[in-house]
């Protein structure tokens, strides 16, 4: 949903607009750009967030972070329960108060500014519309909390009402609408004050799975055409991956890595990236010289791996390798170079794909993901080849232990 953060925000349950998760939101083909709410189609905004934290007693739910979001971008924080995101965001919302730092939006500081007068538009899963107001006096009331005039008031909601596709419906009550149109109303009421930045907390987390597709490819349009700065809040990969311009991932109240989602699946920083974006097989390694005196991989196994990227470790010591299921290959044949010998463990047909797990010397597996129908996938118990570029090796530094 897209809260305003107009008005006092004792009152900011009965003042959020939400995006309904059971109905697409929809943008009217071929649109007057005029008639689209002026900042969104014009610059929008950078933030900065400067040594930002937050502690509750002992407890840090944000170590000192920084972060900057380019202007027009689509940013998502991505991590597990209790990294921190939430948190971050809601301090950005103005909803929590920082113990320490900065947040600067187009370069001034707001980090003392209430809620209602940082001209945010936050986005949960729920939405509240006024049940007695019309949907035109619903989508007006941010304007009328900005005194706007009557004449400037009129126009924003039509523009907007005919954006939404909704402008037929101006004069009914909420009870009155489908949960599809409810949620263009709540869309409404949070872009007619022109935000200078939209915040969305895990908003598609409480839908099944074909509505949450519908919405992710919605939301993606509707940042495209409208050029807004959306920070974006989920736990959810897929969803991160196919909506974000960068992905700041988070773990243990701090950041781990920003980066595009190519680079973060293809160049995690960490065993951690690694495992919590996409599947992965993880497996200790010790810097070595191959049979050619060049450096790479050595397993655990005994198996011995070049890697077209030795500039991301140093001359010696123990690393962690990263295989993508679906980068290795099933190989005719007898083992080479990057090749190893097993047997199919298991077979999982998932429709689309199919999983093999093999178990190979030394009690080390892999799993391995490959189209489904493809000729020539093993049975369970046969042995076989499986073969990884030397591009496909990518070595990982070890964890940091916790302390």
């Amino acid at each position: 949903m897209i809260a305003s953060t107009s008005g006092c925000w004792a009152d900011h349950a009965m003042r959020v607009s939400v995006l309904d998760a059971h109905a697409p939101l929809v943008v009217a083909p071929g649109r007057d750009a005029e008639a689209l709410p002026r900042l969104l189609m014009s610059d929008s905004v950078k933030l900065e967030v400067v040594g930002l934290a937050k502690r509750y007693g002992s407890a840090h739910a944000l170590e000192p972070t920084s972060l900057e979001v380019r202007r027009g971008e689509f940013l998502t924080l991505l991590g597990p329960s209790g990294s921190g995101k939430t948190t971050l965001l809601m301090m950005i919302a103005g909803l929590i108060e920082p113990s320490e730092g900065h947040i600067r939006l187009d370069g001034a500081d707001i980090t003392d500014l209430p809620a209602y007068r940082r001209d945010i538009g936050v986005i949960f899963q729920n939405y509240a519309l006024f049940p007695h107001l019309t949907v035109f006096e619903n989508v007006a009331f941010p304007l009328r909390m900005r005194r706007r005039r009557e004449d400037e008031i009129r126009t924003a909601v039509r523009d907007t009402l005919r954006l939404v596709r909704l402008l037929h419906l101006a004069e009914r009550l909420p009870r009155e609408l489908s949960g599809g149109q409810q949620q263009r109303v709540a869309f409404a009421r949070a872009i007619v004050f022109e935000p200078a930045l939209v915040l969305m907390d895990e908003p598609l987390g409480a839908l099944d799975k074909k509505l949450r597709d519908e919405l992710k490819l919605e939301i993606r349009k509707l940042h495209k055409e409208l050029g807004a700065t959306v920070i974006y809040v989920t736990h959810d990969q897929d969803e991160a991956m196919l909506l974000s311009d960068r992905i700041c991932l988070m773990d243990r109240a701090r950041i781990v890595q920003i980066d595009s989602p190519p680079t973060l699946y293809r160049f995690p920083n960490s065993p951690f990236a690694a495992d919590f974006i996409g599947e992965s097989n993880l497996i200790p390694a010790e810097i070595a010289a191959g049979p050619d005196g060049q450096r790479g991989l050595r397993l655990p196994s005994g198996h011995f791996l070049a890697t077209s990227h030795s500039d991301r470790f140093s001359t010696s010591g123990r690393v962690t390798v990263l295989l993508r299921p679906e980068r290795l290959q099933f190989a005719p044949g007898s083992a080479g170079q990057n090749e190893f010998c097993g047997e199919a463990a298991s077979v999982t047909d998932l429709g689309g794909t199919v999983s093999v797990l093999v178990k190979l010397a030394g009690g080390l597996q892999l799993k391995v993901v490959g189209l489904g129908g493809t000729p020539g996938l093993p049975k369970p118990g046969e042995s076989l080849v499986i073969r990884v570029a030397p591009e496909d090796v990518v070595p990982l530094p070890n964890p940091e232990p916790e302390g």
